[in-house]
């Protein structure tokens, strides 16, 4: 008998182990998941007011109260997620035909409250311009600050915002390609030995100019030249005495909200003493592209560059 039971033990131990199919495996796998899902991690990011911005999920209810980050969101290829817009803004052109909220410094509440946005975001300025946002963080909303004045801090905000919206490596690759079109600026012009001065007129009459705290600067810097306003704020008012002992070598001149209608560089009396005048060294620029960080802000680096050194890029 104890022979027989060995015996019999192992046969048992020899005998072929059934095989599972792989969708029996494919099943268990999933049973597994559903029992015991993997806990979803939140998302995020320290904003530019130093406020800790946290979603369960990512952002699938987007407004942008600054046009910039519209463009950024754009860019991430998750535009659909934008919701609504402010009464100045139309880029990319699928936000046209959505709510709109009043201004960039003074959005309607109500309205914004009514969309039930899951992240908004928001551009630092004025007070004006925070008090809104205050309002809206007391009722509950996720509202991100942030306020780039350099390619650098840029980047940071596109890389932030990928966070948030569940698009990071959309976002560094952005912000790579980005860096790429600025470094073949820089190898262009690094051949300059000095700078031109470079005036930026944000507004006029009552001569507003863009200073060294502002993307202009940086955009400025990347072309080629220098900024003749060393004043360490975004705008600076500037008196006509100054600009023509400054006398730069190149003007641009923005065209947008912030400038609308200005006079025309020639027909402006006192500045005909300018050499940018006799020497046609002036340009209308756009004031989205120049004065507003976003990823267009790589087009306005190469079209100045382009206007103060045409032979670099081979116009001449």
């Amino acid at each position: 008998m104890k022979l027989k039971s060995k015996y019999h033990f192992i046969l048992l131990q020899n005998r072929p182990r059934p095989i599972l199919s792989p969708v029996f495996l494919v099943v268990v796998v999933l049973i597994i998941l559903i029992v015991n899902p993997k806990p979803v991690e939140a998302l995020s990011i320290i904003d530019d007011t130093n406020q800790l911005i946290k979603l369960q999920r990512p952002a699938q209810r987007i407004i942008a109260l600054y046009g910039g980050y519209n463009e950024i969101v754009a860019a991430l290829g998750i535009e659909g997620r934008l919701i609504a817009r402010t009464k100045a803004d139309r880029i990319p052109e699928s936000i046209i035909n959505k709510p709109v909220l009043g201004t960039h410094m003074r959005p309607n509440i109500e309205l914004t409250m009514s969309l039930k946005p899951d992240l908004i975001l928001q551009n630092a300025g004025r007070r004006e311009a925070m008090i809104p946002v205050d309002q809206l963080k007391k009722l509950g909303f996720q509202v991100a600050v942030f306020s780039p004045e350099t390619f650098d801090e840029l980047f940071s905000v596109i890389e932030r915002i990928g966070i948030l919206t569940g698009t990071s490596d959309r976002a560094k690759l952005l912000v790579q390609t980005m860096g790429l079109r600025l470094k073949n600026v820089q190898d262009k012009v690094s051949k300059i030995s000095q700078k031109p001065e470079v005036f930026f007129e944000a507004r006029y009459p009552n001569l507003l100019a863009a200073g060294q705290s502002s993307i202009v600067n940086d955009i400025i810097r990347y072309a080629g030249g220098n900024n003749c306003v060393s004043v360490q704020k975004k705008f600076v008012r500037v008196n006509e005495e100054s600009l023509l002992s400054w006398d730069p070598d190149f003007y641009l001149i923005q065209i947008g909200p912030m400038n609308r209608n200005p006079v025309k560089l020639k027909d402006r009396a006192h500045y005909k003493k300018l050499r940018v005048v006799s020497e046609k060294k002036y340009l209308e620029v756009d004031e989205q592209i120049f004065s507003r960080p976003g990823p267009r802000s790589i087009e306005a680096v190469e079209k100045l560059s382009q206007f103060i050194f045409p032979h670099l890029w081979g116009m001449n």
